[in-house]
């Protein structure tokens, strides 16, 4: 079978499609992995490269389960170690349920120096987990040697340290190391010169890098550039060299270009040859020497496990001083070294028997997404070593005794080794607030459950709300949920999925949006009983939101997001660092009403214009139509109203839609011809008759010149069929809206052939209108614009017109229709999709195939799993250091993009105090308070804020409302009355948060900022 004629299940792949292009999902489709060793970190590669969908995958493994499994394999059952069953077995089926696509089998063969390794051939790469240095090696020459190389990864995780290990052959080829879709730039001048320089248009930076090609597509005047590669050499940012062009005609205007993507080829040694001089990736740069260190440890506890056939026994001084001799001994043989640290070193040695869920999630994705690069060729592979420690985890708990560590025969034997046994019973009564249930929602949970966060014997908690049922195309990386789950609630589901990994846990699944709607369930109280809170969303509209809540009430707040393969982790703690919003992205550029009104220039635009217009005619109207309807009780009345004189908001539109309703199938298909011959033959017929080809500016230069595109009218031909697909997508729509029945026949080619025989086109007459060239106007709102005396009296008329012929109450209602894209059969897409392709053809705009229009019409985040196992596992890991009550040091934020490889560990930022003066500071997290009662007038409020923090207050705010503004008229007389009386709070509430501002030290300055001043309506703080 032909690589690209096999199909992608686009309703299950469609966001990892995003990520990883159709060319990779076919290579992995058709890609046989072997998997060795089912522990904390195998399971975890097995679950992400399945989701993935490989074509199989082997998953190895000789061991017994055990119960301290329980606490790093989130597949294996009680049951399981209760029977004795073998740990491959026990999670081969569980691992296949996560996608029906990949074939997944098991062995429990010996895999051992004396093995044949002859089997791995029928494999495309293969990954080794929990295996000694020695069988690594061995594996690894042997996947090295043969042709094609066979891909080797090795990963070890032993307590706080892990590492991953690449070998993907001598030469090993990347289609596309970046996986960045390379923008079309707009050019401003290219000179005619040598080297001939282009500039880009609107200082817009190029971000090219000097050795690049680019290919130049429709300029003007210096046309033989036109279709051609050349590279560039880098000038500035928005400037660059491309070789000779003096010979070239001259540069008229117009134009673009776009970065060519080329192949680039890898090259890996063997890990033998890596193993004293390796080449390492450093993701904590406050700690640059930590790979090479932690490199040294691990191959010193392999030589240790090669002498005492055991690892370091827990808390073992002995065996830690052991451990340290060998690192030193191994240290003096490398070539690539740092001084050895001690410290790593004996961490290492008391926690290697034990796990770190949180860190095998982390480490996991990063190694599964190296799994996906080596049978795609997709990403630029790691080169050759990824380490990290979490000695920040293990750091404050050095002085604890050894019994603290040792096991207790449970699930959390491995978790216990590394962190003791008080944070285990503190994880355990622990009470959580998690913020969403999708993908990062899984995977938290998952961490939840293996660290024993919130349990029920020990009053702690998992509270988890989502408002959202699950779709088919979350179970590509929302791994707690099946095929049979579909349409069910995320957060029920996701509960009872996280409490069959671990029965102990206290989960309490909501399905509330997080709001100011749902501030009663959500108050003051319900936080005052939380440790921390989690977000697992994907907005940055509700972070905000959850932020200021946090703030408020002074609790830590863990966040995190995916985009693609980027990852970021963020660390919000009450009084120690900065919080979600006191960092603004920019805002999102918003495309200018003209351009896509009627100039659009790259598809981006008419993709955006179809959206709107289904927006517009499909949701808007009917929305509107049919509240206009519930407000006003029939024709009848609001025709007397109008011919009194009275103007009623939306009549005009509304009126207009009654008068044209369809209300046979026919007139539906009518309607949308009409709409074909409107929007893409006369509004190009009327463009260029109030702009012909020939049209100048004030300046002299073309009006019709780049990035403006020329349209052409387009003649309806029913035998195209993205003719044919919009009017009958269209036609659909529109009978959705007004509830008109069609069949399947009505569909077919010859009934719609049939009805468009009969349909009249009116003569186009090109009008004087306006059109709207400036950039910076908005979109006008008709809703609100007054009706000329002309559009009344036709309204009237119509509506005397409709009454006439009979209005029935069906005629007063219509449905509006949700956007939904990953619906196939409900013809949205159809319409976007076709709408779009002929406005860029009309544009001659290069087309979007459907899976990218989908993606930007639908605001689609590409996702996989990869990113959002590790960025889960990144915020668990801070989760027990919040838990632990450490100090702002040990604190880490993260950034990475698994696709270059890069994963960069940063401090968080630290909280800023402002002054307001003579040593009086504040801080987001501080909050004044004053407690008042019944009769406390805003006087008696403005002295006790002065007594109390002897500073005077010159301004009074509640949220928008001005409560105290000593210039505002009137605002004096404001002092005498009760705080009561001016907030008029809710029966229920107990304070309210007021923005107060401080009189300056000179007269002439600006006020002084201040915290918010929380006043509270009872002298205890009670409900009044």
């Amino acid at each position: 079978m032909a690589a690209d004629s096999m199909e992608i299940d686009d309703s299950l792949y469609s966001r990892q499609r995003y990520v990883l292009g159709d060319s990779a999902m076919h290579q992995m489709a058709q890609s046989s992995v072997f998997l060795s060793g089912m522990g904390g970190l195998g399971i975890e590669i097995a679950k992400n490269i399945v989701l993935a969908g490989v074509k199989a995958v082997t998953l190895h493994d000789t061991k017994q389960c055990e119960t301290w499994d329980l606490g790093s394999n989130f597949f294996i059952r009680k049951e399981d170690v209760l029977s004795q069953r073998r740990r491959g077995e026990a999670v081969c089926p569980r691992v296949a349920e996560l996608n029906p696509y990949v074939h997944v089998d098991m062995s429990s063969s010996a895999l051992d120096d004396n093995t044949d390794l002859s089997f791995l051939r029928r494999y495309q790469c293969v990954i080794l987990t929990e295996a000694r240095l020695s069988l690594q090696k061995r594996v690894n020459e042997f996947c090295h040697s043969q042709q094609p190389p066979i891909r080797f990864i090795g990963c070890d995780a032993y307590g706080i340290c892990v590492r991953v290990f690449c070998d993907f052959g001598d030469e090993f080829e990347v289609s596309d190391p970046t996986g960045e879709e390379p923008k079309e730039i707009f050019i401003q001048n290219i000179t005619q010169d040598d080297p001939g320089v282009v500039t880009c248009m609107d200082n817009q930076p190029h971000g090219l890098q000097t050795g690049q090609s680019v290919v130049f597509r429709e300029v003007n005047g210096m046309e033989e550039l036109n279709g051609t590669a050349r590279p560039v050499s880098v000038l500035s940012p928005h400037s660059f060299a491309i070789g000779d062009t003096s010979q070239l005609q001259t540069y008229a205007h117009g134009g673009f270009f776009v970065l060519v993507k080329s192949p680039k080829t890898y090259r890996f040694e063997t890990l033998e040859k890596q193993l004293c001089d390796p080449q390492v990736l450093i993701p904590d740069l406050s700690k640059p020497e930590a790979p090479l260190q932690i490199h040294a440890s691990m191959l010193a506890l392999d030589t240790f496990q090669e002498q005492h056939s055991r690892l370091p026994n827990t808390g073992c001084v002995q065996d830690a001083e052991v451990l340290l001799k060998l690192t030193e001994e191994v240290n003096a043989t490398l070539r690539n070294k740092a001084p050895v640290n001690t410290e790593l070193v004996r961490c290492l040695s008391r926690t290697a028997r034990g796990t770190l869920p949180p860190l095998a999630a982390a480490v996991g994705g990063l190694a599964s997404q190296e799994v996906l690069k080596a049978i795609t060729g997709k990403f630029a592979p790691l080169q050759q070593w990824f380490y990290l420690d979490a000695i920040e985890v293990v750091r404050p708990l050095q002085s604890l005794s050894a019994e603290e560590f040792f096991p207790r025969g449970d699930r959390y034997d491995g978790l216990r080794a590394c962190v003791g046994e008080s944070m285990c019973v503190e994880l355990h009564k622990l009470r959580v607030f998690m913020v969403g249930c999708g993908a990062i929602g899984c995977e938290m949970l998952k961490n939840f459950a293996l660290l024993g966060v919130g349990l029920a014997k020990n009053s702690g908690e998992v509270c988890i709300t989502d408002p959202d049922l699950i779709e088919k195309s979350n179970l590509n990386r929302q791994f707690l949920f099946r095929p049979h789950h579909i349409q069910k609630p995320k957060s029920t589901t996701a509960a009872e999925a996280t409490r069959e990994i671990n029965p102990d846990l206290q989960v309490d699944a909501h399905l509330n949006k997080v709001c100011p709607a749902t501030e009663g369930i959500y108050n003051d109280s319900f936080y005052s009983r939380l440790n921390l809170v989690v977000t697992a969303l994907d907005n940055v509209e509700a972070r905000r939101y959850v932020d200021c809540r946090c703030v408020s009430n002074q609790r830590p707040l863990l966040d995190s997001g995916t985009m693609g393969t980027k990852g970021h982790t963020e660390i919000i703690m009450p009084n120690l660092t900065e919080s979600y919003n006191s960092h603004r992205d920019p805002p999102e550029e918003e495309i200018p009403f003209c351009t896509l009104k009627s100039f659009p220039s790259v598809i981006e635009h008419t993709i955006q214009w179809a959206r709107d217009k289904f927006e517009n005619l499909f949701a808007h109207k009917p929305s509107m139509y049919s509240s206009f309807w519930q407000t006003h009780s029939s024709a009848e009345v609001v025709l007397q109203r109008m011919q009194t004189g009275e103007s009623l908001e939306g009549s005009f539109q509304v009126i207009k839609l009654l008068s044209r309703r369809p209300s046979q199938w026919k007139q539906c298909i009518t309607v949308a011809r009409l709409k074909f011959e409107k929007y893409f033959t006369r509004k190009a017929l009327q463009l260029l008759h109030s702009f012909p080809l020939d049209t100048r500016l004030k300046d002299g230069s073309l009006f019709w010149q780049s990035p403006k595109r020329p349209p052409a009218p387009i003649e309806f031909d029913l035998k195209d069929t993205l003719h044919f697909t919009f009017i009958v997508s269209m036609a659909r729509l529109l009978a959705g809206i007004y509830n008109i029945p069609y069949s399947e026949k009505d569909l077919s080619e010859e009934a719609v052939t049939r009805i468009l025989s009969d349909v009249k086109i009116p003569e186009y007459q090109p009008s004087e209108k306006c059109i709207e060239t400036d950039e910076t106007a908005k979109k006008p709102d008709h809703m609100k614009m007054p009706l000329s005396s002309e559009e009344e009296r036709e309204a009237i008329t119509q509506l005397e017109q409709a009454i006439d012929t009979g209005v029935t109450p069906e005629r007063l209602q219509m449905s509006p229709l949700l956007f939904e894209k990953d619906d196939d059969s409900n013809g949205h897409m159809d319409f976007v999709a076709s709408a779009s392709a002929l406005r860029a053809k009309m544009y001659s705009i290069e087309p979007a195939d459907r899976l990218k229009t989908k993606r930007i019409a639908g605001k689609i985040i590409p996702a996989i799993a990869t990113a959002t196992a590790a960025v889960a596992g990144l915020v668990a890991l801070e989760l027990i250091k919040v838990v632990g009550g450490y100090g702002f040091e040990s604190f880490k934020n993260c950034f990475f993009n698994l696709a270059i490889p890069v994963v960069v560990l940063t401090e968080p930022a630290p909280v800023k105090q402002t002054l307001i003066r003579d040593n009086i500071y504040f801080s987001i997290w501080d909050c004044w308070t004053i407690f008042g009662h019944e009769d406390f007038t805003l006087s008696d409020f403005m002295n006790a804020v002065r007594e109390k923090y002897g500073i005077e207050p010159t301004m009074v705010v509640h949220g928008v409302k001005m409560l105290y503004v000593p210039v505002m008229p009137g605002h004096s007389k404001r002092l005498k009355l009760t705080m009561q009386k001016l907030i008029k709070p809710s029966v229920d509430r107990r304070y309210v948060d007021l923005t107060v501002s401080f009189a300056p030290e000179a007269d002439g300055d600006e006020d002084l900022p201040g915290p918010p001043v929380r006043y509270y309506f009872s002298r205890n703080g009670e409900t009044p």
